[in-house]
Parts: structure tokens; sequence; C-alpha cells
């Protein structure tokens, strides 16, 4: 009778699992058969996209290009190496990578990407949500939708401002001087050293400052807070891994769930520490312009409540915001900072000229003495806005290395306006400003893949002059970044306080030779390619060597 009753639960259990395992595979299919007809039926209206396969869509082809470039390539560099295998594909296209992701519709115009990001801004792609919920919990202004978005927001903004930020160089400086004696420590040793992480250790140590007024001392040792943030990184995940362990990793959610907890408790008694001693100075009354953006934030939050009554403590629902927010500007805001300034070091050291223009800048508005710099710099910030030249070579580093694009999610009823005439519908696509693609386009950049900072300072009959609405690093629109002005203050000063006390040199070839690897190790000629950590980042976290410059 037990071994009958096992037997019965044994053919129980595989009638169910064969039943779950037909259904799921007519479900795939069904799919799998609705988006290639329908991709076959726009193609037959004559809407741009590549050769389309009613079985494969567009996998072979996006195949092809992908076994040609680095297996760690940053996957935004898809749609720009699809128009150079393709010229004469329009600038908006359709690409079917089903079911290793969604339906995309690219433009890599700008002209079709203020369509969705300006004239009409669609919602944020509904799985950029998912991807950034282990870092910030899910109340964050770059995912949020509708009124809560836009009150947020403008509770934000007047901590991000220009004029607001300038009151924090002598606070960042602090930071730099930490980093150049970093710079010197290396300098000594000689050793091959990875930027990308020194420098973003830097951008930690000053967002944290900025925004929460908490030394991270990111630069010198590990606190709780930056140790599960730099973790927290590494298992980021869209779903999308063509290795299905490393999609599926059972130990993903666990860890994440860790990570998040460890950040959120941090943050929560660096909040409840701040507020308690803005109690105490009065600052929540003192129009003084020295507050950090939190300060700032919150006095915004509570003002049109508190009427002059008094505050005895934190509102829950905006500690609750604000935990989230604090975790996306920290994570935002210092990983495409420090990315960025890697890709300005290695392209400064590749164009000599460049360098000794920037150095001659520096002279003539800092003054002769590099020394002197950091004092002259913080007692009159304003300096830093003279520096044409330098915002120049930040401006065209962004151009070729921009470290995200925008992706939004379509909706019903709207359709970008092709070049073509034609009606490109969104519903049910991934719609791709690709900003790559944008910037590298000679249509709108004469000799697009050379380092070229003056197209920023020349006139506006000369051909270099850029095209309005071509430059999309922060992207425009309501939804532009919010922490832009922080990221060009603090690239500013970083190369105003090293350009001259230091040559800085990629090592990649030196590198190579210490760790061969197989398989392609360049895109187009580029050993620095982009790889996706976060944002997008060097490869090989960009090895160089620092030296003292000779005078």
């Amino acid at each position: 009778m037990f071994f009958e009753t096992v037997s019965s639960g044994s053919r129980f259990l595989f009638q169910l699992g064969l039943v779950l395992l037909v259904a799921a595979i007519a479900s795939f299919l069904t799919r799998l058969f609705s988006v290639r007809r329908k991709f076959q039926l726009m193609q037959k209206a004559g809407l741009s996209m590549p050769p389309h396969h009613p079985v494969f869509g567009h996998l072979l082809i996006v195949g092809r290009i992908m076994s040609k470039l680095p297996s760690d390539i940053h996957g935004h560099v898809l749609p720009h190496q699809i128009k150079l295998a393709m010229p004469n594909l329009g600038p908006v296209f359709y690409i079917d990578i089903w079911p290793y992701g969604p339906p995309i519709l690219v433009t890599t115009s700008a002209t079709a990407a203020s369509q969705f990001t300006q004239a009409h801004s669609l919602p944020k792609f509904a799985k950029l949500r998912k991807y950034m919920y282990p870092m910030t919990g899910g109340n964050d202004l770059v995912t949020m939708e509708g009124k809560e978005w836009k009150m947020w927001r403008n509770i934000f903004n007047p901590g991000f401002s220009a004029g607001h930020l300038m009151t924090f160089v002598p606070e960042i400086m602090k930071d730099t001087l930490t980093f150049c004696e970093i710079l010197r420590d290396l300098a000594e040793r000689e050793d091959i050293f990875l930027m990308d992480k020194v420098t973003m250790s830097l951008s930690l140590d000053i967002i944290g400052r900025v925004v929460l007024n908490t030394q991270l001392n990111a630069q010198r040792d590990e606190n709780t807070f930056t140790t599960a943030l730099r973790n927290q990184i590494r298992w980021l995940s869209f779903g999308n891994e063509a290795n299905l362990f490393e999609r599926y990793h059972p130990l993903r959610p666990l860890i994440q769930w860790w990570n998040a907890r460890r950040m959120v408790q941090y943050v929560s008694r660096e909040l409840d520490t701040r507020f308690q001693k803005s109690l105490e100075k009065n600052l929540m009354m003192n129009k003084g312009r020295s507050k950090t953006i939190i300060d700032l934030a919150l006095e915004n939050y509570l003002a049109p409540e508190t009427s002059g009554r008094s505050v005895n403590g934190m509102d829950a629902t905006f500690k609750n915001f604000a935990t989230s927010q604090i975790r996306t500007f920290i994570f935002a805001g210092h990983d495409s900072t420090s990315s960025t300034l890697c890709y300005a070091f290695h392209l400064i050291s590749a164009h000599l000229p460049v360098r000794r223009l920037l150095i001659a800048e520096h002279h003539r508005i800092l003054g002769p003495d590099y020394k002197q710099a950091a004092i002259r710099i913080t007692k009159e910030p304003h300096l830093l806005n003279q520096l044409s030249y330098t915002l120049a070579v930040i401006k065209e580093t962004l151009r070729l290395y921009p470290p995200a694009s925008s992706t939004r999610s379509g909706e019903p009823g709207f359709f970008i306006h092709g070049h073509d005439g034609l009606q490109y519908p969104t519903d049910g696509f991934l719609v791709w400003s690709n900003t790559l693609a944008i910037h590298r386009d000679p249509s709108y950049w004469p000799e697009p893949n050379s380092f070229l900072p003056e197209r920023w300072i020349v006139e506006k009959d000369d051909r270099l002059y850029p095209v309005k609405g071509a430059w999309r690093a922060f992207e425009f629109g309501p939804r532009n970044c919010i922490g832009q002005e922080l990221a060009m203050l603090e690239l500013k000063m970083v190369l105003a306080m090293t350009t001259r006390e230091f040559e800085i040199k990629s090592m990649y070839e030196e590198w190579d030779s210490l760790k061969p690897g197989r398989g392609p190790k360049t895109v187009n000629g580029d050993r620095a390619y982009q790889i996706l950590s976060g944002s997008a980042h060097p490869n090989d976290r960009l090895p160089c060597r620092v030296s003292i410059a000779a005078r």
C-alpha cells in the first residue's frame, strides 16, 4: 500500500510537472510569435530596422556584431555599432532581441530624442525601477513618476543649485587635497594602480559631505556604508545576462537585502544625528547658505507646515523618502563623476597639446604657483567659472564617453516622428535615447571620434560649433540629471588641482602584458572601452601610473 501511494504521488507530480512545462513552452512560443509578427508587420510598413528574421528576429545580426566586441562591453554601444555596420539605417529604428531583452525603439537623433524627453516626457523604463530597487529602496527620483516625482524634485532642487553648491567648495577642497596626497604616494611607489578605484573613493567622500555632511573617509578607509554600496553595485542586474546562472544567481536576493539593510541603517543614523544638530544650532530657522542638501530639503519639506511652530522630530515620511534619495544621490553622484574623471585623465594623457592648454589656463586664472591653487579656489570659488577650457575638456570627455543613456517606456497613442516622415509607435517598446550614438554622429559632430575640446570655445560660424541639443550627457527636459552642477564643479576642481602637479598615463599595453586574455580587447581601436558597473566605466578600471610633473 505504501509503495503504491508513493508511486501514485510520483506519477501525479510528474504529470503536473509535464503540464506546467507544456504550458510554459506554449506561453513562450505564443509570445515569440506575437513579438516576431509585430516586427514583421512593421518592417512591411517601411518602418526602419535591420533586416528582420521571422524566427530569430535580430538575434543573429546582434550576435554577429557583438561577437567582434569584447565580452564585457557595455550594452549602450550596441546601437552605435549597428549604425556603423548599417550606415543606411535611419536615426530611428527598432531592435528585436526578445527573449534576451524587450522590444526596443532606438533613437540616435537629438531631434527624435527631444520628442519623448522634452516635448512629451515618457515615463522611465519599468525595469529600471527593478534595477535600482536594491540600491535605493524604490522611492528615488530616478524612477518616481507623476506628482510624487514632481514634489520631491522640487524639494531637492534648491540643494543642487549652482549658487548653493559653490558654498561647499571649501569642503570639497578638503577631499580633493586628500586625493592629491594619495596621488603623491602612488607616484613615489611607481606601481600601476587602478584609477577608477581611486576616483570612486574621492567622489564618495565629496557626495557624502555635500548631501549629508558626513565624512565617509572612503579614500583612506572603509566603513559599513561604503563597503555595502560597493558590494551592491557588483550585484545589480537588469536580468538580461546571457549567462543564466549569473542572471538567476540564487544568492543575489539575500546579498542585495543584506547590503541594503546596512546602507539604510547607516543613513538612518546619520539623518537622526543631522536633524538633532539642526535643532541644536537652530539651522531650521537660519537662512544662511551653508546647509547640506538634506538640510535644505528638510526645510523645504516642512516649510508649508511649520509656520513658526517648533519641530521636535523628523517626519517619518520625509525620513523614508530621504533615506532612498540619499542612497540614490551617493550612488549616482559618485558613479558617473568618477568614471568621467577617469576618462578625462586618460584623454589628457594621450593629447599633450590639450594638457599644455589646460596648464596655461590654470596659470592664468589661478596663478603660476600650483601650490597656492587650493587657497585661491577656496577663497574665490567664482574663479572656477572662468576655467572655460577646463570646462571644454570636461564636456568633450562626456561627449566621447557618456556615462549613461535615457530609457523610457512607450505609451499607447504616442509616436516618434521619424526623419523619413513615418510615425514610429512606442507602445510596448523600450524607447531609448542612445547618447553614445548621438554623440558620435558625424552629422552633428565633425571628426566625431576625435578629442577636440575646442569644439566648445569656437564661434558659431565654425564647423566644429556644436549643434544645439546634440550634447545630451545629462539629458534635457524635466527628467534631466539633478546632480549635473555638482558633477561639473567636482570635475573642474579636481582637474584644476591635478593637471599641473601630476602626469597621469594610461598603462593598458603594460597591463595586457601582465594580464593577457582572450578575445577582442578594443572597440573601434579604443582600449578604454566602456563596461557596465553601475554606470559606464573604463575597462579594467583604467590601469595607470602617475608621476610628479617636470617643472
